[in-house]
């Protein structure tokens, strides 16, 4: 089975909530590889790699995101993986 990229903006608060150290978690309790980062706009992006079904449960999770996030929409990107990654990181 084939793995892709998927690059998400998720919009809402989600700064300031532990929003990047949970999705890190996640990511790799899913095996994905990648990283997440604040952006100056108030939203944070996510860049994952790995098999769609756990880049799918990923997603789902990100809507949720952790007890003090509100997200409301999130943007999605589906491009070719580059394998730069070997494991999920937080980006500063």
């Amino acid at each position: 089975m084939h793995h892709e990229r998927w690059q998400l903006q998720i919009h809402g608060k989600v700064q300031g909530v532990f929003y990047r150290a949970s999705t890190q978690q996640q990511a790799r309790m899913l095996g994905l590889t990648g990283y997440c980062q604040n952006l100056d706009n108030g939203r944070v992006q996510v860049v994952a790699e790995g098999m769609p079904d756990h880049l799918q449960q990923l997603l789902e999770w990100c809507w949720q995101g952790p007890p003090q996030a509100q997200v409301s929409a999130i943007d999605i990107d589906k491009d070719i993986p580059t394998d730069e990654w070997q494991d999920f990181q937080i980006r500063h």
